[in-house]
């Protein structure tokens, strides 16, 4: 008997990634992979509601909506848009069921459910729990697809028109002339406040870099539920310091970033986003969470700083375990090896 043909290359794909800033960047590469695999055809992302804006603008992505577990159940019941293939990331049995009533082939991890993985046009086996780098699991549903990987570089793309409010702001605050200019992420999100660095650690680098570089100026990052970790380093560097935490959208933020000279964060969501750009990094990483799990891939000036007890480790172990010493003598490479800001 004849081979059965080969589908038809998709006209129109649907990518679904619920989850947290860091997590919708890392699934970026896939992103791209997929529209280049399939040039021709109409790329859709589906996001968390509050992490849409993420995947905005991005050249490789024709149209981003949100979509949450519980609207999933409501939708793709009526008449409507119908997708060829659809690629659902993450583990909630909701967003793959919705993916199936609105597309024809759907690929996605292994549920707990059978009646779904039957359903599925290819179920990929769950990978082991940091088994990869975390853009590499992102990629499995790629792979089930045999599409080739176009890059592991987190994509993001800030606007001419954010580009220039963040040029006003700067003018505004008399920052556009002072340089460096260092961002700083002192904290990740409370359920991962193990990979905090400790403030005051953050105030003895930041009076390192003023030793060295006596025109710093710091702008502190964050959200409004770090503000009293950012408040407190904010009055410690005094007039070498902006606090932006807690004051801006997330775009807002991402245009600031982009205009620093110099970036020193720990492992969170806003340290991804920096990582989309050709600026200096050096992001602190906890031994339970190491950057070769999790750090900056592709990136011409990524500088990681890895707690000195070795992976894996206990979540108790501390980040103070980090020292200034290790941090600045990042820093000092970072600056020496990119003399264009210092």
């Amino acid at each position: 008997m004849p081979e059965p043909a080969a589908p038809l290359a998709p006209a129109k794909i649907l990518v679904i990634n619920v989850c947290r800033i860091g997590d919708t960047l890392l699934a970026t590469p896939a992103l791209r992979a997929l529209a280049l695999a399939y040039p021709a055809a109409e790329v859709s992302a589906l996001a968390h509601p509050k992490r849409v804006e993420v995947l905005e603008n991005l050249p490789f992505v024709a149209r981003v909506g949100a979509i949450s577990k519980r609207s999933a159940a409501l939708r793709g019941r009526l008449p409507g848009t119908r997708y060829d293939l659809a690629l659902v990331h993450g583990f909630d049995a909701a967003l793959v069921a919705y993916a199936l009533r609105a597309a024809h082939r759907v690929v996605a991890f292994r549920q707990n459910d059978e009646s779904l993985n039957r359903r599925l046009h290819r179920a990929v086996q769950v990978p082991d729990f940091q088994s990869a780098h975390s853009v590499h699991l992102a990629l499995r549903l790629a792979d089930a697809l045999n599409i080739a990987h176009a890059g592991y570089r987190l994509a993001y793309r800030v606007t001419d028109a954010e580009g220039v409010w963040a040029e006003g702001r700067l003018r505004a605050l008399g920052l556009a002339s002072r340089a460096p200019r260092v961002g700083l992420q002192v904290a990740s999100f409370p359920t991962k406040g193990y990979r905090d660095w400790p403030v005051e650690q953050f105030s003895q680098l930041a009076s390192r870099i003023r030793a060295a570089w006596p025109d710093a100026h710091f702008l502190i990052f964050g959200g409004p539920e770090e503000s009293a970790r950012t408040g407190r380093l904010a009055a410690e560097l005094g007039d070498a310091g902006t606090l932006f935490a807690g004051t801006l959208s997330l775009r807002q933020t991402a245009a600031l970033m982009q205009r620093t000279h110099l970036y020193v964060g720990v492992d969170t969501g806003p340290t991804h986003l920096m990582s989309c750009f050709d600026v200096p990094l050096v992001g602190l990483y906890h031994c339970a969470s190491p950057s070769r799990l999790i750090g900056a891939l592709d990136h011409p000036c990524f500088y990681p700083v890895d707690h000195p007890r070795p992976a894996p480790c206990s979540i108790e172990t501390p980040m103070a375990e980090i020292t200034v010493d290790a941090v600045f003598a990042a820093v000092e490479r970072a600056m020496r090896e990119h003399p264009s800001v210092a």
